[in-house]
């Protein structure tokens, strides 16, 4: 039972952080409900239509409620001030202390909204009627000439006193039912850009990245697919089922954007499960990469260190996984911190840092005893690529720190992305069969219905044992000219 509540709210969780548009139930009970945290673009002095736009219906079925409740809109600061004393076990206590009470400042009133509205009317001291968009109770408009912010929408079970100027706990029970509209742009507006208007500032633009991505996956995926046809060995095996996963990854991704850039909703758990396979794909990717530093397959045909590769395998999955729960779950909205700065982010940027030496030390040792040139030539473009993938996660997240929650999101996005997939072009050529039938162990004639162990050790009589004492057999063209002599005479 307490699994299933687990993933209940997980869910809930999850809904709450991808959807814009949003349809629901709250009940004064809960005193305090967070809504939504949505970036506006900036507006454009020269297009009217640029702003953002907050609208929608709040009503209730309670007929007897004499007094409204406070819907917000803050930005940061007033939020912030907001949601510290909103925790106040006196719910008292907690109006006074979470509201302002100035007269002068009407800025601040014009993002509190007293709700519910009345039936088929507009909320109490929302607009005159024609500034309101069609067909709703309420609406703000948020311009920022300057640049892009973030609003925080909540429901708070307090009401004002317009006499006094002051705020009261409302401590009555009712429920409330809204339906509220994020956008960027103008409602009013016929046309507008679908990968921006239904999108928080940090996720504008998205779209295109998910798109650009799957075509080049679209195209990658059928020729490493004819690769793997081509040539039966576990190193292909495993590097098109990591293909296979962030291809899948990306385009469930892709699909619940385009879905999210029509009705604001999407499909939260389509994001959810593309999320996952991209996770699984880079953590697949990371075992083949280990496991060619180790020379399997290319220069041994034992892997030592079986368990302990395994285990940092696992390990690094894993946190990988918590990492992505532990984001959508634990990590407070008011706060500005970044996924990398939660304990988790550090624990994975450890493991990275450890496993990026590991790498280098296990390539370093298989190398120094290969003497193979097209091997040795085969580690050598393999090391650095690789090491380039390795090392991309923990220089971005250093640098993320240093930027705005607003950008950040889309540069981690973006740098990922294109890190990943430059990776598995560049390993894709590598592992061409042409070309890798020339380092592999196991060669692309072996039958799929065999036992590839089986032919493996058949193969070492052949392999690694040209060391030889006399330099003259180093070279293989002279040695095969002298079989032939010995046979001659």
């Amino acid at each position: 039972m307490k699994l299933t509540g687990f993933f209940v709210i997980l869910f809930l969780k999850i809904l709450d952080s991808y959807c814009t548009h949003l349809k629901g139930t709250w009940s004064s009970e809960d005193f305090v409900l967070f809504l939504l945290k949505f970036g506006f673009q900036k507006t454009d002095s020269h297009d009217p239509y640029s702003s953002g736009f907050v609208y929608g219906n709040i009503t209730t079925d309670n007929s007897k409620l004499n007094k409204s409740v406070a819907f917000v809109l803050f930005d940061y600061d007033h939020f912030y001030h907001f949601y510290t004393f909103s925790k106040l076990s006196n719910k008292e206590n907690a109006c006074q202390s979470m509201f302002r009470c100035d007269d002068d400042n009407q800025k601040y009133f014009n993002y509190v909204a007293d709700v519910p509205c009345p039936a088929n009317g507009i909320c109490k001291n929302s607009k005159k009627p024609l500034e309101i968009v069609r067909g709703s109770q309420f609406s703000f408009q948020i311009k920022d000439l300057q640049y892009p912010t973030y609003r925080y929408a909540s429901f708070a079970a307090c009401y004002r006193n317009a006499v006094t100027c002051s705020w009261h706990h409302f401590p009555d029970k009712f429920k409330i039912d809204y339906d509220i509209w994020f956008v960027n742009g103008n409602p009013n507006r016929s046309s507008f850009n679908p990968f921006t208007y239904q999108f928080s500032f940090d996720k504008q633009d998205t779209v295109e990245f998910y798109l650009l991505f799957f075509i080049i996956y679209a195209l990658l995926v059928p020729v490493q697919v004819y690769a793997a046809s081509h040539q039966k060995h576990p190193v292909t095996r495993l590097f098109t089922s990591s293909l296979f996963l962030e291809f899948f990854g990306v385009l469930l991704n892709l699909l619940n954007s385009l879905k999210f850039a029509v009705d604001g909703e999407g499909l939260p758990y389509l994001a959810v499960i593309g999320d996952v396979l991209d996770i699984l794909s880079r953590t697949t990717f990371m075992l083949l990469l280990l496991l060619l530093a180790k020379g399997w397959a290319v220069t041994r045909i034992q892997l030592s260190w079986r368990p302990f590769v395994f285990f940092i395998w696992l390990l690094y999955g894993v946190v990988h996984i918590l990492l992505y729960i532990w984001n959508l779950t634990e990590v407070n909205i008011v706060e500005e911190i970044d996924e990398y700065e939660t304990w988790p982010g550090y624990l994975i940027l450890i493991l990275r840092m450890f496993i990026i030496v590991w790498f280098v030390l296990e390539l370093k040792n298989t190398m120094k005893y290969e003497h193979n040139k097209r091997k040795l030539n085969f580690f050598l473009h393999f090391g650095a690529s690789a090491l380039v993938w390795f090392i991309y996660l923990p220089i971005v997240a250093l640098v993320s720190l240093n930027l705005s929650s607003l950008w950040r999101y889309k540069l981690l996005l973006g740098v990922t992305y294109a890190a990943d997939c430059l990776a598995y072009c560049i390993m894709t050529h590598l592992l061409w069969p042409t070309r890798s039938e020339q380092y592999f162990l196991l060669a692309n004639s072996i039958d799929s219905g065999g036992d590839e162990l089986d032919v493996f050790n058949e193969a070492p009589h052949v392999l690694n044992s040209y060391v030889p004492a006399s330099p003259v057999l180093s070279d293989s063209s002279q040695y095969m000219k002298l079989i032939d002599l010995n046979n001659y005479s």
